[in-house]
């Protein structure tokens, strides 16, 4: 029972860190402007994404823009892009076979032992979305954290962390977390050794046997 707990847990651990994945990936606040300069007076905040750059007017109003061109766009954040979209597919594929392997499913019921090895699998795979998340995410903070420090780097030109990275981080983290619980929830095999033999007891002597 305990085992069956820790399966679930993982599950929906993993599955909220895949939406997690998934939300953050489409949401265009990856990184927000510091300072927005004198130059812009209409808007109010900057925020560009993996997709796009939104501008968000002091009446409330956000208008985005979608990249043009996918070869104009920088290495590093088409490698974003990719490490994104690998670790969602790959959480799809781990949804699937995990709930194969789920003890609260009726597929497979006829050989645990394969059920269990898919849970666990489903786990690795989960593991390996949460750490190309991770990943992303990391990188891509690193290199907003790198340029807010530039000297260089002109002041209405600076971006901090936007909520989508704080959410990546999550989700990743949590992606992780299931992916390791659906791991760790399979039972030990309990090594089964044969019988042991008594020994029979010598009965005693009665002086008889001999003469």
């Amino acid at each position: 029972m305990a085992s069956g707990g820790l399966q679930l847990l993982g599950f929906v651990l993993a599955f909220l860190g895949w939406i997690g994945i998934i939300i953050s990936t489409a949401m265009p606040q990856w990184k927000m402007a510091s300072y927005a300069g004198d130059n812009i007076v209409t808007a109010q905040a900057l925020y560009e994404g993996l997709w796009m750059s939104c501008a968000m007017q002091s009446t409330g109003q956000i208008q985005c823009k979608v990249y043009d061109s996918l070869l104009k766009l920088e290495g590093n954040l088409q490698a974003t892009r990719a490490l994104m979209v690998a670790a969602i597919l790959l959480g799809l594929v781990a949804l699937f076979v995990a709930v194969t392997g789920m003890k609260c499913m009726k597929c497979m019921e006829d050989d645990q032992v394969k059920k269990m090895r898919m849970a666990v699998f489903g786990g690795v795979i989960f593991l390996i979305a949460g750490l190309a998340a991770l990943v992303a995410t990391s990188w891509y903070g690193n290199r907003v954290a790198r340029a807010f420090y530039d000297p260089f780097t002109p002041v209405n030109t600076r971006f901090e962390f936007g909520s989508a990275l704080f959410i990546g981080w999550a989700a990743a983290s949590l992606a992780i977390l299931g992916g390791a619980f659906l791991c760790c929830s399979c039972p030990r095999r309990e090594t089964s050794y044969p019988p042991t033999r008594g020994y029979p007891k010598n009965a005693p002597s009665t002086g008889k046997d001999y003469v």
